[in-house]
């Protein structure tokens, strides 16, 4: 029988960290552990004279970026509404879209056009590696991003509320947008992957629910192939696995945005992307599979995930 080869899991865990940096900006190269995953607590809105929020003031400063293990902009994933949502009341719904507009205007400087679907709007960037990377660092937020060629799609509804999910939409972008202006360098901006495989939407999923399901399956068991219990799907486009705290969930998360598959997570649920065809998801299996034996190599005596129980998470 031949002998096991010898698994040089420090050289590993460097290659690994010079994926991870060439995502992320110098701020957050080799200083993993102090990025806090707690949020500062969420900024009031402030209103100008004419009673209007004055989106341009109501923040001073940014949270880590969740991309690079800071706290999420939300907790749970905004998801975009269904078509007919979105066109149920038009008059409402153009009334969000200008506020939107005006929004990024004032803290992100983008031109908001309309959406590749109802339900989403887009904004041209400059380049394909903008757009990606901001669909990225948005993800990683909580809040869904699409992108079609260079033009970033964000979530909107005519239910969205100022102070609720216009306020996750437009804050999302504009931290995502602070590091990519100002905290990338050129080269880690030419890195960004042309390819996404993306989450599938709750109307693609619904559209071809056949192929939908015989993609998550594929996740599910790339995840049970590698000893994971994934938790029950509570959302079209996510399959959820439960760390045993923050800290293990935010290095994985970041593992697995290293290798270009779109990745959030909820506290401590890392979330991997379930897309619309199928053969495509297994590709996120394997990276987060590789990702997590490493983890397990480099910490052999503590445990990394909580096993689902019959019904996940309590």
């Amino acid at each position: 029988m031949n002998a096991r080869p010898h698994r040089d899991v420090a050289a590993e865990l460097r290659a690994l960290d010079d994926k991870v940096n060439a995502l992320l900006s110098p701020r957050y190269q080799h200083c993993y552990e102090s990025v806090s995953p707690t949020s500062m607590g969420s900024a009031g809105l402030a209103y100008g004279p004419d009673g209007k929020v004055a989106w341009g003031e109501i923040w001073t400063s940014f949270c880590d970026l969740a991309l690079a293990g800071g706290p999420p902009h939300r907790g749970k994933l905004l998801e975009p509404v269904s078509e007919a949502e979105a066109t149920a009341d038009p008059a409402k719904y153009a009334e969000v879209v200008a506020e939107i507009d005006r929004a990024i205007g004032l803290t992100s400087g983008f031109p908001v056009v309309e959406g590749y679907a109802p339900g989403w709007v887009g904004l041209p960037c400059q380049s394909v590696a903008e757009a990606a990377w901001l669909q990225f660092a948005v993800t990683a937020e909580n809040v869904s991003a699409r992108r079609r060629d260079k033009v970033l799609q964000l979530p909107a509804g005519p239910a969205f509320r100022a102070e609720k999910e216009i306020k996750n939409v437009v804050v999302a972008l504009a931290k995502a947008v602070h590091y990519w202006e100002g905290h990338l360098t050129d080269a880690q901006q030419g890195l960004a992957a042309a390819e996404t495989w993306e989450p599938a939407s709750p109307a693609e999923a619904a559209a071809d629910p056949a192929a939908y399901e015989a993609s998550r399956s594929e996740l599910e068991q790339g995840l049970r192939d590698a000893g994971l219990t994934p938790l029950p799907p509570r959302e079209a486009g996510w399959l959820g696995v439960e760390a045993a705290d923050e800290e293990d969930a935010v290095w994985l998360l970041r593992a697995v945005l290293a290798d270009r598959v779109l990745a959030r997570r909820e506290e401590n649920v890392l979330y991997l992307p379930v897309v619309a065809t199928p053969g495509l998801s297994s590709r996120a299996a394997q990276v987060f599979a590789q990702a997590w034996e490493l983890r397990k190599a480099a910490r052999p005596h503590r445990p990394t995930w909580r096993p689902a129980g019959p019904s996940g998470r309590a």
